[in-house]
């Protein structure tokens, strides 16, 4: 067993669900490197809460709570508040 942060795969999915709409976002121009996804991704971490698991029942458990129409508009927000950040400070 492994200790995880469900929150990161969310983050990730949310934010490749983004990539291949950017248009619908109004991103198009904005970096998507490596180091940049990167940056993305760890600065949308820190805008949201932790949400640990040990095991698969437990990702289970957490992930129905983010069918809450809330708690999906916080992590868009999250993502695209990372995206714009690091579109204007690039450290690539």
């Amino acid at each position: 067993m492994q200790i995880r942060n469900v929150m990161e795969s969310v983050v990730k999915t949310g934010l490749h669900e983004i990539l291949h709409q950017q248009e619908k976002y109004h991103i198009a121009g904005a970096c998507f490197c490596e180091r940049c996804l990167l940056d993305i991704t760890a600065l949308a971490l820190n805008r949201l809460p932790p949400r640990y698991v040990v095991c698969d029942q437990g990702e289970a458990y957490v992930r129905t709570g983010f069918l809450d129409q809330q708690f999906e508009v916080d992590v868009l927000y999250a993502i695209l508040e990372a995206i714009r950040v690091v579109q204007e400070n690039p450290r690539h």
